[in-house]
């Protein structure tokens, strides 16, 4: 018995990434999946296939706790699009742009008119993103969402995240008509459900941060072959269009249409190579990594911006294991909550902690499998009957199994009462 523990522990804790298991390298992903480099405007996928690892013998599913984020959405406002958009009509006015930068600019103007005033919206991309996840679930797990169960729904006061609330619960509902399902939308669930430590979020950018993140960046940093492609005379308008800037925030607008229901295969893509979206991905997945993943750059502390939530997440399993059908209790928020919630719980290593930000790649820290549009994190919870301590629970990274940073002879099931006591000595030793 004790080899079989050694063998489960050995696999929990060497298990790699996902993505590294498959031998892909984020270079090889974006060239497949361009939204891949755009990080937090990564689109979910339409359907998720990963086979889920049976229970161990006698344990069956009986409650759900999970925290999500709002499906794809419009972008947040104006100034993300304004930037390139300015550059390129300046250009214009002084008969600046080649044949394709014309053609450019009509795309975004084309872009600039479909989402005027729709800023930070849920599209309709997004709703369909958060009913086939509700559909998932039920199907998944209808020992749980079983006829007559009951799902509480709660939701930070933004409507976007109020919509991706109720897109799930919906369908939920068509899945099994008979679920009890309340939705609530209230301020005085923001100090768990979208705390923003504002002491953490000011510290994040260190001297020796900064110092850091500008000499990983500033080789991957522009794009002179796309200044030529656009402009006429790219020395004349640099005087006015930051090629960093324009580079970046263009490549932006191209990859961010993937989330809106117009024009899913926008042509501004096709101005970029997989080199060059690889490298913005870069320049992103570094600076998430210090505003929120373990990074002693500036302390290792911000994932504990995310120590109420997780709180809160223990106190309510706990209250819900009491139970004898404690059903489903499901969270709707962002993304700047669930990456460095992922982190403070080190699900699939993203606990990684290192002054050293080529680690990143190397180790699989990879912020876009963490949390694209619709991204979710969930906690199924398995046990004989309600008298059952030994309570068993997996975590599902955006529907995949994922590994913890714990001793386990069930991976990838964990023993709650294990978990829950190195959460809260973790929380505990936070000062």
């Amino acid at each position: 018995m004790r080899r079989i523990y050694i063998l489960g522990l050995v696999i929990s804790l060497l298990a790699p990434h996902s993505s590294l298991l498959e031998a892909q390298t984020v270079s090889d992903i974006i060239a497949k999946t361009p939204t891949y480099a755009s990080c937090n405007y990564h689109v979910y996928p339409d359907s998720i296939t990963t086979v889920l690892t049976p229970a161990p013998a006698g344990k069956k599913p009986f409650y759900i706790s999970h925290y999500g984020r709002h499906g794809s959405r419009y972008i947040s406002n104006r100034a993300g699009y304004e930037t390139p958009y300015v550059m390129m009509q300046h250009a214009d006015s002084l008969d600046e742009l080649t044949t394709v930068g014309q053609q450019v600019l009509h795309e975004m103007n084309s872009i600039m008119h479909d989402t005027e005033n729709r800023w930070g919206e849920l599209t309709g991309t997004g709703k369909r993103q958060l009913e086939n996840i509700g559909q998932r679930m039920v199907r998944n797990f209808p020992e749980v969402l079983c006829p007559g169960a009951h799902v509480k729904c709660v939701s930070t006061i933004v409507p976007r995240c109020i919509e991706s609330m109720g897109s799930i619960a919906m369908k939920m509902l068509q899945e099994c008509p008979t679920l009890h399902i309340t939705m609530e939308a209230s301020k005085r669930n923001q100090w768990y459900m979208n705390y923003q430590d504002r002491q953490l979020r000011r510290g994040y950018m260190t001297p020796e941060a900064k110092k850091a993140y500008d000499a990983y960046t500033k080789p991957r940093m522009g794009n002179s072959r796309l200044m030529e492609m656009i402009f006429k005379n790219p020395d004349i308008v640099k005087e006015f269009v930051d090629e960093e800037f324009f580079n970046y925030y263009l490549m932006k607008m191209a990859l961010f249409q993937f989330n809106i229901s117009y024009n899913r295969n926008p042509r501004l893509i096709k101005l970029f190579n997989t080199d060059e979206f690889y490298r913005m991905w870069q320049i992103d997945n570094a600076l998430w990594y210090i505003q929120h993943g373990a990074s002693t750059l500036n302390g290792g502390r911000q994932p504990y911006s995310q120590r109420y939530l997780l709180r809160q997440l223990i106190a309510d399993a706990d209250s819900c294991i009491r139970l004898d059908r404690p059903g489903a209790q499901l969270r709707f928020g962002h993304e700047t909550v669930l990456l460095p919630l992922v982190c403070l719980i080190g699900v699939n290593g993203f606990d990684l902690s290192t002054s050293n930000l080529d680690d990143l790649e190397a180790k699989g820290w990879w912020c876009s499998d963490v949390f694209p549009m619709g991204s979710n994190l969930q906690f199924i919870f398995y046990r004989s009957s309600p008298k059952d301590q030994d309570v068993l629970f997996k975590v599902l990274l955006n529907e995949k199994e994922a590994t913890l940073p714990l001793p386990t002879e069930c991976a990838p099931y964990y023993h709650w009462n294990d978990f829950r006591q190195y959460c809260l000595n973790k929380l505990n030793d936070y000062k």
